[in-house]
């Protein structure tokens, strides 16, 4: 009796033991294939976000509720495997429901995919105006971007003069991930026209070194007066030409005062600097200039009342207009007045330019 006993006894834990292999043999089977095991759905694309500083378990549960993955115990463990608990990433995701528990980790893991923009940032255009654009496309703010454009610490930091960056954010169309802090958008428009400069400097070394000579200009200076033709030319072929005349303006002997006498320089003066003159704070920006911003002494952007080059550039030129500036066409004409909003008319005389103003102005 008590060998049958036995006998039964050995049976059922035999039995156990082998219910238990059969158990824990599926069990680790599972959560071995678990990685590999799509996710019942139809590949419905599933948005959520991960707050910075999530623990992987909260994030398991996260998925689960949201019905990216199943079993979110096992999801955690299988990151705890991987040694991933701490590798994901915060931010918005968007995933198919049908994805394998790896693929999932695998895009945690990496990242949400950026999101990029592209802004164009034409020439011609003041610092402001292309922080509006940026901040349109989500870029940055324009108040964060304004704010380090005026930050005499950053300016310096870059080897820049004056007060503002404006001049140095080279016009073209970029892609931008959105949003991107507002220095390294900065600093990428500088960097930008930095390389451009510089291969001009290279292209017409003798031009620019002749020109700075002859003036008692810096680098600077020149980049104002590509600014000026920027804003004054219309036809590419009348950059060289445009900027002659400004250049004449100021050295050919007998002109007197040698003013530059151009209304862009007055509308920047009115629009940009920080602290404007009165006739600045009365005028209309969306209406033409009047007399009292034209007779405007306080305004130090005012090239009718004050002599040479305004305080800074007013814009962000392009390639074409800084090369014209560095490489004037060599003419002699000190006037020029618009023909038909694209093309000018030069005249080397007062009678000739006023004969032309009576053509096409008047």
């Amino acid at each position: 009796m008590a060998r049958k006993s036995f006998r039964i006894a050995l049976i059922i834990v035999a039995a156990t033991v082998a219910l238990a292999l059969i158990v824990g043999g599926w069990f680790a089977y599972q959560v071995a294939s678990y990685p590999s095991k799509r996710h019942h759905g139809k590949g419905a694309e599933i948005a959520f976000t991960i707050p910075r500083g999530m623990p992987v378990a909260k994030v398991a549960r996260l998925l689960a509720s949201k019905g990216v993955i199943s079993r979110p115990t096992w999801f955690r463990l299988y990151a705890m495997r991987r040694g991933a608990t701490s590798a994901v990433k915060p931010g918005d995701y968007v995933l198919a429901d049908n994805l394998t528990p790896r693929q999932v980790l695998d895009a945690l893991v990496e990242g949400p995919e950026e999101k990029q923009v592209a802004v164009t940032l034409p020439e011609g255009k003041h610092m402001l105006e292309y922080f509006e654009l940026l901040d349109a496309a989500g870029v940055a703010k324009a108040s964060e971007l304004e704010t380090l454009a005026r930050d005499p610490q950053f300016i310096a930091s870059h080897g820049l003069a004056g007060d503002t960056v404006d001049g140095y954010l080279f016009p073209d169309t970029y892609k931008f991930v959105a949003p991107t802090p507002a220095k390294k958008v900065l600093e990428r428009l500088i960097d930008a026209h930095r390389a451009v400069w510089n291969q001009l400097a290279r292209d017409h070394g003798r031009d620019l070194a002749r020109l700075k000579d002859r003036l008692k200009w810096s680098d600077r200076d020149v980049l104002v007066l590509a600014s000026i033709v920027e804003k004054e030319a219309v036809e590419p072929a009348e950059r060289p030409r445009i900027a002659q005349v400004f250049v004449n303006r100021l050295t050919v002997s007998g002109f007197s005062p040698r003013r530059l006498e151009t209304d862009p320089t007055i509308r920047y003066g009115c629009m940009v600097p920080v602290v404007k003159s009165a006739a600045c704070r009365d005028w209309d920006k969306s209406d033409r200039l009047h007399r009292a911003q034209l007779d405007d002494v306080d305004n130090p952007y005012n090239t009718y009342r004050h002599e040479g080059l305004p305080p800074g550039p007013i814009c962000n030129p392009g390639k074409a207009s800084m090369e014209a500036a560095i490489d004037p066409d060599g003419s002699d004409y000190l006037y020029f007045v618009s023909r038909d909003g694209r093309n000018h008319a030069f005249a080397r005389t007062v009678s000739e330019h006023e004969r032309n103003v009576d053509k096409y102005m008047r």
